[in-house]
């Protein structure tokens, strides 16, 4: 896997890499940057009162881990083979996991724009679906992994608390625009941004999107710094990831003036580079909501 995520591909070129993997008969996937390594598994310890999801711990080369069972995250059946079982090690959110899974089959270089949003129609509130991959003539389902270590931990997502301990704060007039496509994640930025005093917000399911809204602004001979001051994105979303949102606005001679903060769980030193490459202003690393309001304080203009 080492040598597989040393194949680095450009920034902002909206192409990602994938693990397939399966839980029963179902394909899913998760992006190579969050995958430290994968291995077979080791022996677990159960913590007594842990969340149900929670399959206990593991020591990893003087780490102790936690191990999330995904097929009990998804309310799926156990493995009928457990001897195929693989342990992903995976790093986001300024955290290292290991979720057990039943198979892990391949790696897929694919772009953005190959994966379909989930219909409103079977997603649900509950749905760990972020991602719909038709690849080979079978389905990939990519899972929201961000929510499923939410629900085990809230207290390692986002929270109006971070934002209430930076005091009282002043209403403020900036107009912000933010992509983000989990609406888990929506919901909690605007309650969160609106707490810091934010009120005129814009949100977009994904980068297509919010670029559209931006190029229909610039193409309408609109001061666009009016209508927008500062854009806010995640990086993984379908149809257009952040790199590639943030490139092709700082590429454009009329928005390329809009301050752009990624806002990810995948900002790590290691990886803070990419968005540099495509000209991010500022990084911070979800789900550190009180350095992001600090940071549209500093480039909203």
């Amino acid at each position: 896997m080492e040598q597989k995520k040393g194949i680095l591909m450009e920034s902002g070129t909206n192409e990602l890499e994938i693990v397939e993997f399966s839980i029963g008969r179902n394909k899913f996937g998760i992006n190579v940057i969050k995958v430290k390594e994968i291995i077979n598994p080791v022996q677990v310890i159960p913590v007594p009162h842990s969340h149900q999801n929670i399959e206990g711990i593991i020591e990893l080369r003087g780490e102790v881990l936690p191990v999330v069972d995904v097929a009990t995250s998804l309310n799926m059946s156990p493995s009928e083979n457990p001897q195929q079982d693989k342990f992903i090690v995976t790093e986001f959110n300024q955290q290292k996991i290991v979720f057990h899974v039943h198979n892990v089959s391949k790696i897929h270089r694919i772009s953005w724009d190959q994966i379909e949003k989930p219909s409103e129609m079977y997603q649900g509130q509950e749905s760990q679906i972020i991602g719909i991959i038709k690849l080979e003539e079978e389905l990939v389902l990519l899972l929201d992994f961000e929510k499923m270590v939410t629900e085990i931990n809230p207290d390692s997502g986002i929270s109006i608390q971070k934002v209430q301990k930076l005091g009282k704060r002043e209403r403020s007039d900036k107009k912000l625009l933010v992509a983000e496509d989990s609406p888990l994640l929506r919901k909690l930025l605007h309650d969160t941004l609106n707490e810091a005093g934010f009120s005129q917000r814009e949100f977009f399911e994904n980068g297509y999107d919010a670029y559209e809204y931006l190029h229909s602004l610039a193409e309408s001979g609109r001061d666009v710094t009016k209508e927008v001051q500062l854009m806010i994105t995640d990086i993984e979303m379908p149809q257009m990831d952040g790199h590639h949102l943030t490139k092709k606005v700082k590429d454009h001679p009329v928005l390329a003036k809009i301050p752009v903060i990624i806002f990810s769980s995948l900002i790590t030193e290691d990886l803070r580079h990419k968005g540099q490459m495509v000209g991010a202003d500022a990084q911070v690393s979800k789900p550190e909501i009180a350095e992001l309001v600090l940071l549209i304080d500093q480039h909203a203009v």
